[in-house]
């Protein structure tokens, strides 16, 4: 991220949902929270090519098409997280790196749970602007501002009010990738040590592939240079040397082929992004 700015790649994947709320080809998927959480110049973009008018010039043309495609892999990431979080059915929901995630404010199912959202400062200071019009859902939220690379999660959740002594949900969407080994093993260690039986974790992380040499120069742009790539075999290594045992791993295509064979050609270029649930051991 760069000093002073919230993340732009949190931007990006809440365009994704935006988009893909307005689109009557996605029935199964709602996301009422997204628009709002946007800032303005990106809520712009989303109606320009919610429009579904014809873009003009090539660059427009690019970021229509890859802002349509986003959508649909934000469906598939989007739901596949949900329902482990329904699965779980935890007291305690962590979301780390928190971004614009709208769960808190659009899921039923976290009346009686209490959301942690950790985030870095700058990020967080926009959203929480962001969310005084949203109605929301969770019992409560709580926000903790910490920078992931080189804070203290352990101190700054037990701050927060956070009990190690209750099962907590823990989810760690589309950061890890943005984060070293050593930082990874440090949110581990602090997750681990925080984890009730009973606790469970949901990770979206890339494993290596070739379109990583394609996205990581964008990405790196935007401030966000990526840091890791993990074969699911190192991941279940790597969550196991933390008490976690993988109950599932799959590819965000493949969750996409899943849901339906038109959402599976869509996806197919997430073959690189997979989401892994794990539980306390």
């Amino acid at each position: 991220m760069r000093a002073g700015s919230e993340s732009k790649t949190a931007v990006l994947v809440c365009m994704g949902r935006a988009l893909a709320h307005d689109d009557p080809g996605l029935p199964n998927f709602s996301d009422p929270t997204a628009l709002s959480l946007l800032p303005e110049a990106a809520r712009r973009r989303v109606a320009s090519v919610g429009s579904r008018g014809s873009p003009k010039g090539l660059k427009t043309v690019i970021e229509h098409g890859y802002l349509l495609r986003q959508a649909k892999i934000m469906v598939a990431r989007t739901l596949a997280i949900d329902e482990a979080i329904r699965e779980a059915s935890a007291p305690q929901l962590s979301i780390l790196g928190a971004g614009l995630d709208g769960r808190a404010w659009r899921m039923p199912e976290l009346a009686r749970v209490v959301v942690f959202e950790v985030d870095h400062p700058d990020s967080q200071r926009e959203k929480q602007k962001r969310v005084a019009v949203l109605d929301q859902a969770a019992r409560e939220v709580r926000f903790v501002s910490l920078d992931l690379a080189r804070g203290d999660l352990d101190q700054a959740l037990s701050a927060a009010g956070h009990d190690p002594k209750l099962a907590t949900t823990w989810v760690w969407e589309g950061v890890v990738m943005y984060l070293t080994r050593a930082a990874i093993e440090a949110t581990l260690a602090a997750v681990a040590r925080r984890s009730a039986l009973g606790s469970s974790l949901t990770v979206l992380y890339h494993s290596p592939a070739l379109l990583l040499h394609l996205v990581g120069p964008i990405v790196r742009w935007l401030g966000e240079p990526l840091r890791s790539a993990f074969s699911p075999e190192a991941m279940r290594a790597l969550l196991g040397g933390f008490g976690f045992e993988v109950v599932r791993d799959r590819s965000v295509a493949e969750i996409g082929q899943g849901m339906s064979s038109a959402l599976g050609a869509d996806t197919k270029v997430a073959g690189h992004m997979r989401i892994v649930t794990a539980r306390r051991c």
